[in-house]
């Protein structure tokens, strides 16, 4: 899957899934726009890109759930590089808490960043993948949590569910630019904020029906092929990455 000249904006890549992303997609030639809200990890995270690629990733530290901020995410990938091929909208927050008493902040927060800067990152990325004769893929980050119940991740579950639908409906809006939008779901995955957890990779393989967590080489590998010329005939789609939990769904608690 060579991504030589392709351009993309990976969302939420301070760390993690998102951060891996970004390396295999540099390692394999895109030009890539790295973004997080926090600046220092935001600059971390293009220093171990080039570290692991000898490639330089445009740094965009920012508010992915802010509209001006999307705004100019794609028009600096225009301005820079004349295009935009792929958007992964990666970047989400986990509030947890007990559904009787969670509070209003919170819920609007989950809605903010989880849907509210998918949609309207997805909308302008359109916008400008419209005008392009080929086209272009957008991936959305949901989550087993959009598919089966967790306890005390309620809002953030409705929010990994409606992304899916968002998915499935913009295929009637996309279809005719040669635009494809689909959706990853991972399950438990090894990475900086999981692992503050000491029993996390012990309780998640024992879950787990493939016997351990995913890494995010798992979820990335997954979705460099849902955005690749591969996968231009696959949309409307959710791939849930899982190790099999899904399908027989043992709760941690």
């Amino acid at each position: 899957m060579s991504f030589k000249n392709k351009v993309a904006i990976i969302t939420g890549a301070g760390q993690g899934i998102g951060l891996e992303i970004c390396s295999q997609l540099a390692k394999e030639g895109a030009k890539v726009i790295l973004n997080d809200i926090d600046a220092a990890l935001t600059n971390n995270a293009a220093k171990q890109v080039f570290e692991h690629t000898g490639v330089n990733c445009i740094v965009l530290p920012g508010d992915s759930s802010d509209t001006v901020f999307i705004q100019q995410m794609v028009d600096t990938a225009v301005t820079q590089f004349g295009q935009l091929d792929i958007v992964i909208a990666n970047a989400g927050i986990t509030l947890f808490g007990d559904f009787f008493t969670y509070s209003p902040e919170a819920f609007f927060r989950v809605m903010q960043v989880n849907l509210g800067g998918t949609f309207f990152l997805a909308q302008a990325a359109s916008n400008q993948m419209k005008k392009q004769p080929t086209g272009g893929a957008l991936l959305f980050t949901s989550s087993v949590t959009g598919h089966q119940a967790h306890k005390d991740l309620a809002a953030y579950g409705m929010s990994k569910a409606a992304l899916e639908m968002l998915a499935k409906n913009l295929v009637i809006e996309l279809s005719q630019y040669k635009i494809n939008v689909n959706t990853i779901a991972p399950g438990a995955t090894l990475t900086e904020r999981t692992l503050e957890d000491a029993a996390y990779a012990a309780t998640w393989s024992r879950l787990t029906p493939m016997g351990r967590p995913a890494s995010v080489k798992d979820i990335a590998n997954t979705a460099l092929f849902l955005v690749s010329e591969n996968a231009k005939h696959i949309t409307g789609q959710s791939l849930i990455v899982d190790g099999g939990w899904t399908c027989i769904s043992p709760s941690p608690f």
